[in-house]
């Protein structure tokens, strides 16, 4: 890596660690009041434990001596005892509540940063890895908030044992405290060690994580491929690493554990040797021995103020994986509304657009006619996709600008911009649990029935819907479908919820020649006019739009009616034919045929193709004058 890029590492590593924190802090406020309560249980309890020797010891020599108070003073240990055990379970019973609230709002806030980052972004985390962030390492992070009190009282029991210790006798003080500076190494290697190898047993665990999850979706492939065992091996390549990373944390723990153990006896032996002989010179009574001993047992318990630390360190690494997502950058929205009755017309001023250090779309600036129907086409790589993300905002340029009716889209709120314009995708993601919840699902008021089915007739969905058992209402997950009738349900969502710019990325590629014709007319006929950005592959679909954005390694090589491009751009033509070599025969027959029919009528008649595509685009464009939106 070099110094530059490590830098910026440097930086982002900071940058996410901080919101981490911030996170965390938040996850406590979230529980603010209970944090207190266990803050509270747990000091009482350590209050207690801590009168617990003086009580005791003070009894004994009540007792030994028949004081009249030794009884009472007996009810008051009990007492003592009793406070403490209730208090420790109080305490505990809140702090599972308050490590569910935290990973709760832990993954809320991670989930909310998740969507709000732009597509592009959220992508930079493989699904597995998300999938491990918002789940296992937003519950260990979500113990934080308690483990932080508990750690805090944790420290009141040794350091009031001791100042107990001065009480009683400073000789016995002195005796434990020789061991201290030891003791105070030991957990700051802990604690050092401890963050090393949690930081990388986690990181480990998210890449396997990441590879099974590119596993499950592949499934098919891999077992079409007969690659089953080797895709085994690449999934759990990295378990060895993960076995030693693991291992290498508990022999940490484990080995100040050891230490810790075997220091904490000699600290008490040490203490009841120099009580043994203040006890003997008479410096001391019999129940004050008794106490400083327990004292000192108390003091000793610093060291259980490892598995406080070790729980602090694991949440603190654990959330700065969760806070990755948090640290996403978000996609802002303004409070803009589009203008009544606007037409759709789009405008791009510019618009560049970098990934990975390299320049993709190239200050591309045109005007698309509000009601207009735009083939975007080109080679694969062209830039298609990131056009028409840049479109409708799935993402914003580098440089430049891009305005809907005049009205910059960043300057829209999310309700505005998602309400008029929307997408169908090329693989659409169905969410709801029946199909009629799938096509209904979209910014804005749900469609009724109605209109979920006239939106799915004109998506050609409806026929296959009502073969399914409960039709609209057969659930998700009891409707086997095919790639095709997928893409038909996501044109029909787009559909159910037009507004004034739809854009279409590919979203007829599964579909037959014949469906993907039909799907075409019932847009233009059935569905609210509107402007229409349709990433093209089919000649068909270019010829039948208004206009055409030919791209060409990211710049706008030309733009035009169908027919004019091919009649003069030979290099045009070579972008279908290049296009339809991967599509199936019919649709490559279908397709080839209507490029060879537009090429002779070009050529017989020049003018009378220009004037066939000119009626053409005024009908079009005059039955789409007042915009056209999409599904969410």
């Amino acid at each position: 890596m070099s110094p530059p890029d490590a830098e910026a590492g440097t930086a982002q590593a900071a940058a996410v660690a901080r919101t981490a924190d911030r996170a965390l802090v938040a996850a406590a406020r979230h529980s603010a009041g209970r944090t207190a309560a266990v803050l509270g249980c747990t000091l009482g309890a350590a209050a207690a434990a801590l009168a617990e020797p003086a009580v005791l010891g003070h009894t004994l020599d009540l007792l030994l001596r028949r004081a009249p108070s030794g009884p009472a003073w007996t009810l008051l240990c009990a007492a003592v005892i009793a406070a403490e055990v209730l208090l420790d379970a109080a305490a505990a019973r809140l702090t599972g509540e308050i490590d569910g609230r935290s990973t709760a709002r832990l993954r809320g806030l991670a989930l909310t940063g998740l969507l709000r980052t732009a597509p592009h972004h959220a992508a930079r985390h493989a699904p597995g890895e998300t999938a491990a962030r918002l789940t296992a390492h937003a519950a260990e992070a979500g113990k934080v908030p308690a483990a932080v009190a508990h750690a805090a009282a944790a420290l009141v029991p040794p350091l009031g044992a001791v100042t107990a210790l001065f009480l009683i006798d400073p000789w016995t003080a002195l005796a434990f405290l020789a061991g201290v500076p030891f003791l105070v190494l030991l957990l700051r290697a802990f604690a050092r060690d401890t963050h090393t190898t949690i930081a990388r047993y986690q990181q480990v665990q998210l890449e396997t994580a990441g590879r099974l999850t590119e596993a499950l979706a592949g499934a098919r492939t891999i077992a079409a491929a007969g690659t089953a065992e080797r895709e085994r091996a690449r999934v759990l390549a990295r378990l060895p690493e993960l076995s030693a990373e693991g291992r290498r944390m508990w022999r940490v723990y484990g080995g100040t554990t050891a230490r810790s153990s075997t220091l904490m006896p000699l600290l008490l032996y040490a203490v009841l040797a120099v009580g043994g002989v203040r006890l003997s010179a008479g410096a001391i009574g019999v129940g004050e021995l008794l106490a400083a001993v327990r004292y000192a047992g108390l003091a000793a318990g610093i060291g259980a103020v490892t598995g406080g630390l070790a729980a602090v360190v694991r949440g603190r690494s654990a959330a700065r994986r969760t806070a990755a997502l948090l640290a996403l950058p978000a996609l802002g929205h303004g409070r803009a509304r589009l203008p009544e009755g606007g037409p759709g017309t789009l405008e791009l001023r510019g618009v560049r657009v970098v990934r990975g250090g390299a320049t993709v779309l190239h200050d591309i600036s045109l005007v698309v006619p509000g009601g207009a129907t735009v083939a975007v086409v080109g080679r694969s790589g062209a830039g298609k996709t990131l056009f028409a993300a840049v479109a409708g905002r799935l993402t914003d340029p580098d440089a430049g600008r891009v305005l809907l009716d005049g009205v910059p889209l960043p300057e829209l709120s999310a309700e505005a911009l998602r309400r008029e314009v929307g997408y169908a995708f090329d693989r659409p993601v169905l969410i709801g649990d029946t199909l009629g919840e799938a096509i209904a699902f979209g910014s804005g008021p749900d469609p009724g029935p109605e209109e979920v089915r006239a939106a799915a007739r004109a998506a050609g969905a409806d026929p296959f819907v009502r073969r399914l058992p409960h039709a609209y209402g057969t659930r998700l997950t009891d409707a086997p479908m095919s790639g095709g009738e997928v893409q038909r349900l996501g044109l029909a969502r787009a559909f159910a919820h037009a507004g004034r710019l739809l854009v279409l990325d590919d979203a007829t590629s599964s579909l037959d020649t014949v469906t993907a014709r039909e799907v075409e007319r019932a847009l233009a006929r059935e569905i609210r006019p509107g402007t229409r950005i349709v990433v093209a592959h089919r000649l068909s679909s270019a010829a039948r739009a208004d206009l055409v954005v030919w791209l060409e390694g990211g710049r706008v090589r030309a733009t035009g009616p169908h027919a004019e491009l091919w009649r003069h751009e030979p290099a045009y033509r070579a972008v279908f034919a290049a296009g339809t070599e991967g599509e199936e025969d019919g649709e490559r027959g279908t397709d080839r045929g209507a490029g060879q029919h537009a090429q002779r009528a070009v050529e017989q008649d020049p003018a009378q193709t220009t004037g066939q595509n000119t009626e053409h685009t005024t009908g079009q464009t005059t039955g789409h004058n007042t915009g056209q939106g999409a599904a969410r």
